[in-house]
């Protein structure tokens, strides 16, 4: 007899020797005096156990039928004997029942039948310290969380893949991408593909890696800007997006979650389709999980509306998400960058050219292009002549724009050649 039905008997007992009366009794058990009339005959027919409700140790009309457990026990063994769920939990196992089979069942009542099954272990829930949590930002696009990770994504069935993800803080909506390495090159084209896809977010935050900040140069050296930049925070700079730095991990929890989910769900879903290289993994983490993730993990909003904006036009993106180095214009009028050495076209030169200072470009295609500035110079160069689409080239803005083109003649020249071309 519970607690409840214990103190209940003694106030009907109170009943009984007149002590109270039953509409009295009724207010202090909150029940009506018809009931309490009920409960007095059953008392005065079947004694103190009267009370007890009569639900007791019947199985309940909503129970499962034990057909179901039975298949659904046994599927699940067959599963992980077939080294297809070893590494499931109750939550995975019962959407992949319900998608899968039909089978709907709530993940707490599979989580007991595996219990009883003696094929899950119970675990014990960390107490941890009380934490703060930070709101969400109130608009889609004010902020969006940004990190790669590095994990066993194909598991040994092809060559190791990184994960870059891109995370709306207000909506947690997810754009990620798989590429083989976590370069600067490749994190350039993740933004490419997000602006090009959303739009410029306000801000991004990001760990404190140095494809994010770089350790500052000397204040005596030559390309010391004011404000020192990696590749990624320069372009971010030039599209006016805030680059926010985390202190730790947990600072930027939402993404760190992200990455905990796709390690045990987009793993388990390239297992099932096969994936053993690039094309594959990307095909279904875009077509797939993605679509997976942002129709159940989506969420709306505080406020309404997009705070993404769109790219400014004559901003050229291909030039602003470029790989840019600082270089000397040597005598001979070449740029040396990567072992290769580029020749300025004759018609091209002009007087004072050398020693000037370049910032060579490195687009996405494999493309040469640089912005110049005269160091220790007045004057400010025009454009002049064209760009030859026949041949590779490397063209160069003097403050404004200035071509230079580079065959292919030369570079089978200077590779035949222990010292440079000269013109």
């Amino acid at each position: 007899m519970s607690a409840k039905e214990r103190d209940r008997l003694k106030v009907l007992h109170e009943v009984r020797k007149r002590h109270i009366t039953q509409k009295q009794a009724g207010v202090e058990l909150g029940l009506s005096e018809r009931w309490v009339r009920t409960l007095l005959r059953r008392l005065r027919r079947e004694g103190d156990k009267a009370l007890r409700h009569r639900l007791r140790g019947r199985p309940s009309n909503r129970k499962t039928p034990e057909a179901v457990k039975r298949r659904v026990v046994e599927l699940f063994r067959q599963k992980q004997q077939a080294k297809l769920w070893h590494d499931y939990g109750p939550t995975l196992a019962a959407e992949e029942l319900a998608q899968d089979y039909g089978i709907v069942v709530n993940r707490e009542t599979l989580r007991q039948w595996l219990m009883e099954a003696k094929m899950w272990r119970a675990r014990r829930t960390r107490i941890e310290r009380a934490h703060l949590w930070r709101p969400r930002r109130a608009r889609y696009g004010e902020l969006v969380q940004w990190d790669t990770s590095e994990h066993n994504w194909l598991e040994g069935r092809g060559e190791k893949l990184s994960l870059i993800s891109m995370i709306d803080d207000a909506t947690s909506q997810l754009t990620a991408h798989f590429v083989r390495h976590d370069s600067t090159e490749e994190n350039l084209e993740q933004l490419r593909r997000y602006v090009e896809q959303h739009g410029r977010p306000v801000a991004v935050y990001t760990d404190k890696a140095s494809l994010f900040q770089i350790a500052p140069r000397a204040i005596h050296h030559r390309d010391a800007p004011e404000q020192q930049q990696s590749q990624i925070g320069r372009a971010l700079a030039e599209l006016n997006i805030e680059w926010i730095a985390a202190h730790s991990p947990q600072a930027k929890g939402r993404i760190e979650r992200s990455f905990k989910t796709a390690q045990d769900r987009l793993v388990k879903g390239l297992r099932r389709v096969g994936a053993k290289d690039l094309e594959t993994a990307n095909a279904y983490l875009e077509h797939v999980f993605l679509a997976l993730w942002n129709a159940r993990f989506r969420c709306q909003p505080q406020l309404a509306g997009d705070a993404h904006r769109a790219v400014p036009k004559g901003m050229n993106l291909d030039s602003v998400l470029s790989v840019r180095v600082s270089r000397t214009v040597t005598a001979d009028h070449t740029v040396r960058w990567g072992s290769v050495i580029y020749r300025i076209e004759r018609e091209q030169i002009t007087a004072g050219m050398r020693g000037s200072r370049v910032q060579v470009e490195l687009r996405r295609d494999g493309s040469h292009w640089s912005s110049t500035r005269r160091l220790n110079a007045a004057r400010i160069w025009r454009s002049a002549c064209f760009l030859n689409p026949n041949l590779p080239f490397l063209a160069c803005f003097c403050s404004r724009h200035v071509a230079l083109e580079l065959s292919n003649r030369f570079l089978e020249s200077i590779s035949r050649h222990v010292w440079g071309f000269f013109l």
